[in-house]
């Protein structure tokens, strides 16, 4: 694949990612869930988003594949956890896509009424509409990742300069500050609305862009510098904007909005809260911006969501999930039939899934994948001693262990009713992999290195069903329940480390890796010695 995007275009990569339909959405969703303390909701999930970002970073520069989400992990713990986190990675995606298209076309809906049926589905006029914006994003990724990124680029701009723009609008109009006090006090929710905000309250639904990072790091000019910078840029200028606009959400409520308390918020009519709000403080001049910034935005996020899904897909290619034409590359070096076969996903969920479903299928399928960094990072450092890192993780095994609980953690604050979809998705995964296990699509399969997910999952989904979230049984109160995923974490931490592939084979799958993604060598000896490097500019 050629290496064609810059620090600039892969900082933005991220950045559209993830300032997509969130920004629209998030400052309410997080207001609901827990007040005032959503501003700590923030500052928790950067930080946590920050600490997992931190991980890939050492391990996107020295291993800097397409698709990496899905691919790392084949080098780490082998065929079977490459496939497990390739997969959810890929229905996630595919899922982002379609949440986006939703996003730009309700954004439009008053232009369009037509669109929309009176109770509020999509009508067969708006199902076409979807399907030839989900075209639009495939075709434009088709011309080449240089061509996508100038696009994308160009759109990042606006992105970041409206809801800015906003938040200095709305913090310079109408501020109150009696609304961190009164309706419940500054936590009205207490620690429970913070953690749920967090999770299912739109702050890590928004964060999560900066992975597309780490799956288009195959095509990073100087990947040992560009891709650790592009991963911390992006999510500190994401959550100085997403800090404003829930400080700005906030403080310009009017007493009339939040009379019922913070779980009554909401606004009625076709206004998103974020231009209602607007409206209210009297700011008129900018809403017809924000309705245009808002369609540029999910639009964006959609572009990016869509090439980023291309790279996972080539990816379960090699890693063997998905049949071998997905692997072909164009003269541009873009993974042409994985994108189409992707553009049929994300098309087939339109139409078969409720949007309320695909939310669910989402958040559920993403999150776990976050849990690859933080084991990787020691394998890496077992596996690639003397490779040079331009980035290395302080402490890495007491902050890798900490991002594995985070991540846990955020994986059982999304409720026992997202553990659900999430365990159909493993299911329809693990049937997959058995089928293409029958047809001989892997060499094969590293089971032992994947035996720390039969407890991880298996304690997760218990935890899930015992604790207080998203309709779980209550029996765990808030408190231990957090420490026993935490305990959970650590155990498992530690023994997947100790499950890490052996260099032999590890030695073998980079070897196959080069020579299938450079394709300059006719044998393994030709190689370069630093195989990890990827010298090809």
């Amino acid at each position: 694949m050629h290496r064609s995007i810059g620090l600039l275009s892969l900082t933005f990569v991220a950045i559209s990612g993830i300032l997509g339909s969130g920004w629209l959405f998030a400052p309410l969703l997080a207001a609901q869930a827990a007040g005032p303390s959503a501003l700590i909701a923030w500052v928790i999930g950067g930080f946590a988003m920050l600490l997992l970002a931190a991980t890939f970073a050492e391990i996107a520069a020295i291993l800097p594949v397409a698709g990496g989400i899905g691919r790392v992990p084949h080098f780490s713990h082998g065929s079977v956890v490459s496939m497990t986190m390739g997969w959810t990675a890929w229905i996630g995606y595919n899922t982002t896509a379609t949440i986006e298209v939703e996003a730009v076309l309700r954004y439009s809906k008053t232009l369009a009424p037509w669109l929309y049926l009176p109770d509020g589905k999509m009508s067969a006029g708006g199902l076409a509409v979807a399907c030839l914006l989900l075209l639009v994003f495939t075709v434009v990724n088709a011309f080449g990742v240089k061509f996508f990124a100038r696009i994308n680029t160009a759109l990042t701009w606006v992105k970041i300069v409206v809801p800015a723009l906003l938040a200095a609008v709305i913090l310079t109009s109408e501020f109150r500050y009696a609304n961190f006090s009164d309706y419940g006090g500054f936590a009205p929710e207490g620690l429970k609305g913070i953690l749920s905000a967090i999770s299912t309250g739109g702050v890590i639904f928004a964060l999560i862009g900066f992975r597309h990072v780490i799956d288009m790091a195959g095509e990073a000019r100087n990947p040992k510098v560009n891709v650790p910078l592009a991963l911390v840029l992006s999510l500190v200028i994401s959550l100085v904007i997403y800090g404003g606009l829930q400080l700005a959400f906030l403080g310009a409520l009017d007493h009339s909005d939040l009379e019922k308390g913070w779980p009554e918020l909401h606004f009625s009519g076709d206004l998103g809260p974020m231009a209602s709000l607007a409206t209210a403080v009297g700011a008129l001049w900018i809403v017809s911006i924000l309705d245009t910034s808002a369609r540029i935005s999910s639009f964006a996020s959609g572009l990016v969501s869509v090439g980023s899904n291309a790279r996972l897909g080539l990816a379960m290619a090699q890693n063997g999930l998905f049949p071998k034409f997905m692997e072909t590359l164009s003269e541009r070096g873009v993974p042409l039939f994985a994108l189409f076969v992707n553009f049929v996903v994300a098309a087939i969920f339109f139409v078969l899934l409720p949007f309320k479903e695909v939310l669910a299928l989402n958040t559920s399928s993403i999150v776990l994948s976050f849990v690859v960094g933080p084991i990787a990072v020691l394998a890496f450092r077992r596996l690639l001693p003397d490779t040079p890192r331009a980035f290395v993780l302080p402490a890495a095994p007491v902050t890798g262990c900490l991002a594995f609980v985070v991540a846990s953690l955020i994986i059982y604050w999304s409720g026992w009713d997202t553990m659900i979809h999430l365990g159909i998705c493993l299911l329809v995964g693990l049937v997959l992999l058995v089928v293409r296990n029958s047809q001989g699509g892997f060499d094969s399969l590293d089971w032992r290195e994947a035996m720390w997910l039969a407890p991880y999952l298996a304690g997760l989904v218990l935890l899930s069903y015992l604790g207080s979230f998203g309709g779980g049984s209550d029996i765990i109160p808030l408190g231990p329940d957090i420490l026993a995923v935490a305990v959970l974490a650590t155990g498992v931490y530690f023994l997947a480390n100790r499950l890490s592939l052996p260099k032999g084979k590890f030695d073998r799958y980079l070897a196959e890796e080069e020579l299938d993604e450079i394709g300059e060598y006719d044998t393994v000896e030709d190689a370069p010695v630093e195989k990890p490097e990827f010298k090809r500019d």
